[in-house]
């Protein structure tokens, strides 16, 4: 851990110092794709997880790295595991914990690209999923079977905006003693440390605000570092690892390591073997956001806030969806677990519905249409004819996605300009 403990230095300073032969202030691109040893026996231990150090850019990289320690000290977390996108993350993630036969419980609240993995790819994988409403948490216990390897949430619901209650679903998994994986790219650890609220790992897509800029796609894998592997039930960490010399990842490793057995197994199991490795430019990217990101999260929250308000007044629109909104369903949640702001992301709908929708975004100069969020740019899209398409209709409304809901991520430019684009958008409805 880094001797700094306040999140403001962490984000500018750990895990980097100047380089000591060319004195770098900032972090290198280590553009290469291996690593040479200093003998035969340091390439074996490296191998064998005698000993850490670099070995091949799929499994590692020195600025990755930098990246990892950072995130994993914002997080609270002991180990972290970046790779090419936040989908990655949350893929390796479950076949990291299950394998054929196993099951998981999730939220039904969430992006489509991870609903979709849950519902229609993961199955054939032999690995199938319960989902629950997340506004009752008493659900995810109700639906825990034997064959259950994790839980699964979003902080923040894409795009309905639901909040999580990560302290109850936390405490159902700890007492089946079950992992709880948190996709906390919606709040970051600026707004919610996960893991201080009983997230056992935690996922971000550094896409979003964590990067925030829009300039690369990544993701991250965050390992607590506190949850026990060795039960029985958890065969991939107690059985011989026929990809690893026979080694049990939950038995076997050193006191220390055991603690991060999670990342271990991620890193040089799924991440090495298939390969979806953050490239170490990207990685670059993310520190950049980083540096700045205690800076833009409240201009985010002031400035959704701000047009929540704004749209809850207008005659034009029919509902508004914003946890830090008086009145939202989720504000009560939102005040406990998030004192520091309700995130960037704004829904509503228009009172001519679909058509109005698509009207107003086709209107607005200032925002852009187009597939994301978490940007220093404000942007806006229509999820249930793009993002969460290929969604039937039950399943859209059982993730509270409407004909009607338009997604506002809200960016830093200035507060005038934002709401007066919107009002725009709205007068050509």
């Amino acid at each position: 851990m880094s001797e700094h403990t306040s999140f403001d230095t962490i984000a500018v300073q750990a895990g980097h110092s100047p380089d000591p032969t060319t004195l770098s202030r900032g972090v290198p691109v280590y553009r290469t794709s291996s690593f040479t040893f200093k003998s035969a026996e340091h390439a074996a231990n490296l191998f064998a997880l005698k000993e850490f150090g670099n070995i091949y850019s799929r499994l590692g990289n020195p600025t990755n790295e930098v990246l990892e320690t950072r995130v994993s000290q914002l997080e609270g977390g002991l180990a972290s595991v970046s790779v090419a996108s936040g989908t990655a993350a949350i893929f390796n993630t479950v076949i990291t914990i299950a394998k054929s036969g196993d099951e998981i419980v999730s939220a039904s609240n969430l992006y489509g690209g991870t609903f979709t993995m849950f519902d229609a790819i993961l199955p054939d994988f032999g690995i199938t999923t319960k989902f629950v409403d997340v506004r009752k948490s008493e659900q995810f216990e109700k639906a825990i079977t034997p064959k259950t390897r994790l839980l699964f949430l979003e902080t923040i619901g894409n795009p309905a905006l639901d909040v999580a209650d990560i302290d109850a679903v936390s405490a159902i998994a700890k007492k089946h003693h079950l992992p709880l994986v948190v996709d906390a790219t919606f709040t970051t650890p600026y707004l919610l440390r996960s893991i201080e609220h009983g997230a056992d790992v935690v996922i971000n897509s550094l896409t979003k605000w964590m990067g925030g800029h829009g300039t690369a796609i990544g993701g991250i894998a965050v390992d607590a570092g506190n949850f026990d592997w060795s039960d029985p039930k958890f065969e991939l960490f107690n059985r011989p690892d026929p990809a690893y010399h026979g080694l049990r990842w939950a038995l076997d490793l050193p006191p220390e390591l055991r603690k991060i057995a999670f990342a271990l197994r991620f890193r040089t199991g799924p991440l090495r073997n298939l390969g979806a490795c953050l490239a170490p430019d990207n990685a670059w990217h993310f520190l950049q956001g980083l540096e700045t990101l205690h800076l833009r999260m409240p201009r985010h929250v002031d400035n959704a806030l701000a047009v929540a308000k704004f749209l809850a007044k207008h005659p034009k629109v029919s509902w508004v969806r914003y946890p830090g909104l008086e009145g939202d369903p989720s504000y009560e949640l939102a005040k406990r677990l998030l004192p520091k702001g309700a995130g960037g992301m704004v829904v509503f709908g228009l009172k001519g519905g679909k058509s109005a929708g698509v009207k107003f975004i086709e209107c607005l100069s200032l925002f852009s249409h187009l597939a994301n969020v978490g940007d220093a740019k404000s942007l806006a899209i229509h999820p249930a004819t793009t993002t969460h398409s290929q969604l039937s209709e039950e399943q859209m409304q059982e993730g509270g996605i409407t004909a009607d809901l338009v997604r506002l991520s809200i960016g830093i430019e200035d507060q005038g300009d934002i709401l007066a684009d919107l009002e725009r958008g709205l007068a050509a409805t």
